[in-house]
């Protein structure tokens, strides 16, 4: 049984690598290091994850639009349905280019392509499904989130996050229940003897994740502000005299300063999460060590 699960998933792996290697940037390199064990199983969960992404960034279509293409799609992953809307609204986009609002060219081919790779789903074994499954509906459930928290956004009418928890519940659902699928799947294919602290393991996990995601938000402030968008929270920014339109104005920056480091010190603290995380893994276990390294360094 392993050895026809290996080479289904050799083939799948295949099957994905040239869009991988053009929609993943540096994860690229994370999925290529991977033992082959797990890499078409986090390879697929990674392809159908930037597919519902790209679904819920494309701007110049409608939120209600997304939020239907994204309920669909998640049905499908789920196996719940066989149905899926057409997509070309999302393709036709990126002919009309708007920088941050429409689909690379690599997204789009992934769009045309979804149900190629949605039918990737059926060559996993049951308990490699149930784990992709239970991430990428985790991860559309924030993405709708978010569609629905900043539906009425504007660049002059910024929508803030209410509160830390907020930030926290987000940045879970969208990077924390990552941690926690790696953490299952490479668990379950490459040491599944080892001796380790597995309630440690997946809290140190979850807070990697929470850490990359929290990166990135700092990393983007500028630019979602400029479409409305304020994943700082609202009552911390109250705290230091700010409204989110306010963040727009640079000569504010001093007033923020306090709070954008306390921030970083949050996220610093979530990747040595991550470095703990790293290092408790087996020794012989060397590739998944390699592959969790490299994220923590470039977030660093």
């Amino acid at each position: 049984m392993n050895k026809i699960a290996s080479i289904s998933g050799a083939r799948t792996c295949t099957q994905l690598n040239p869009l991988l290697k053009q929609v993943s940037r540096s994860f690229y390199l994370t999925l290529r290091v991977l033992p082959r064990a797990v890499r078409s199983q986090i390879a697929l969960a990674y392809l159908l994850a930037r597919a519902t992404d790209t679904v819920a960034d494309t701007r110049l279509v409608t939120v209600e639009e997304r939020l239907a293409a994204l309920a669909a799609l998640r049905a499908r992953i789920l196996g719940q349905s066989f149905e899926l809307p057409g997509f070309s609204r999302f393709v036709d986009a990126s002919e009309k280019r708007s920088i941050g609002s429409t689909p690379s060219a690599a997204e789009r081919v992934l769009l045309l392509r979804i149900d190629e790779f949605l039918s990737c789903l059926s060559q996993l074994s049951p308990p490699d499904l149930a784990l992709v499954r239970n991430v990428l509906s985790t991860i559309v459930s924030g993405q709708e989130l978010d569609l629905r928290r900043f539906s009425t956004a504007t660049p002059t009418e910024i929508i803030a996050l209410e509160n830390e928890n907020e930030l926290d519940d987000y940045t879970y659902r969208v990077a924390g229940c990552v941690g926690e699928f790696w953490t299952r799947i490479c668990r379950a294919h490459i040491f599944p003897e080892a001796p380790l602290d597995e309630k440690a393991l997946l809290e140190n996990g979850v807070r990697f994740g929470k850490g990359l995601q929290l990166v990135n938000i700092l990393r983007d402030l500028p630019a979602d502000l400029l479409v409305g968008r304020c994943y700082l929270p609202l009552d911390r920014l109250k705290s230091c005299g700010l409204a989110p339109v306010q963040l727009l104005d640079m000569n504010n920056y001093e007033r923020l300063r306090p709070l954008y480091c306390e921030l970083l010190a949050t996220a610093e603290s979530h990747l040595e999460a991550g470095w703990l995380y790293t290092n408790s893994l087996p020794r012989r276990a060397l590739r998944v060590r390699l592959a969790c390294a490299w994220p923590i360094l470039i977030g660093v």
